[in-house]
């Protein structure tokens, strides 16, 4: 079996405390994992944002992760802020929620396929049905929405295996949020070594429309996670007020001390 892949050389990187970020545009990206197909490699896009960084910093096991990515890019206007301030910028935001369009879109020009693992349920079917509607020569090879703690079941895991492995799609988009989705695709990504995989959190219901994204403006500023806020305040007052704002600036004051020290 091919060993898994390993973060892209051949493509350049900035480093936001300690980790490695591609420098590409997302339209770069997606050339990038189309090509990858084309050679018969595939791989595993992680999309960090501020709490995923945050996370970096303190957890080795979610850190590991970042260690097996092909393509790692910023999902997130406060990693793109700290990358300019540290005089190191990134060209673009590049989103999960994104990509899910922008490499579906490409997928489909070249008759590639793809896999909707996860979401609410429902969400992988009608998002897939949406996707192929949209884009013309997009095949979806299958869907499935395991049972709350399948990742626990080795019967359910099994299953799951065997569907991939059957449905042997070119891409598979996994929709359960960080870290389990992270999770999922480091115990299974051995078992289809020529796809990508792609965590897309809670994007199949951007998809659908059943939760709205926040308006481009507001994803422009860097205020989509206030129109997170507002929509789900219980769920997420405590990791974007009192985790992640702090560390926002902690960032920004580390990248300037970043750029004081080259400029020495």
């Amino acid at each position: 079996m091919p060993p898994l892949p390993t973060l892209s050389p051949a493509l350049p990187t900035v480093r936001l405390r300690g980790l490695a970020i591609h420098a590409v545009t997302e339209d770069q990206a997606v050339r990038h994992v189309l090509d990858e197909l084309l050679a018969g490699r595939g791989g595993w896009v992680i999309t960090p944002n501020l709490d995923h960084l945050h996370r970096y910093g303190r957890d080795s096991a979610f850190a590991g992760f970042f260690a097996q990515a092909s393509l790692v890019l910023a999902d997130g206007m406060p990693l793109v802020w700290a990358s300019r301030l540290q005089g190191t910028p990134l060209p673009q935001r590049v989103a999960g929620s994104s990509l899910i369009w922008t490499l579906s879109e490409a997928a489909g020009r070249e008759n590639r396929s793809i896999f909707l693992l996860g979401g609410e349920p429902g969400t992988a079917e009608s998002a897939g049905q949406i996707l192929a509607g949209r884009y013309p020569g997009l095949r979806i090879t299958g869907t499935a929405c395991p049972l709350l703690g399948f990742e626990k079941d080795p019967a359910q895991m099994q299953l799951l295996r065997e569907q991939l492995i059957a449905a042997a799609p070119d891409i598979i988009f996994v929709a359960l949020g960080s870290p389990k989705q992270e999770r999922l695709i480091a115990a299974l990504q051995a078992e289809l070594p020529r796809a990508w995989w792609l965590g897309v959190g809670i994007s199949f219901s951007f998809v659908c429309g059943t939760v709205r994204r926040a308006p481009r403006w507001m994803q422009r500023c860097g205020l989509e996670w206030v129109h997170r806020l507002v929509q789900e305040p219980r769920r997420l007052a405590k990791r974007y007020l009192v985790d992640d704002l702090p560390f926002a600036f902690v960032l920004f004051a580390g990248a300037i001390a970043v750029r004081l020290r080259h400029r020495k």
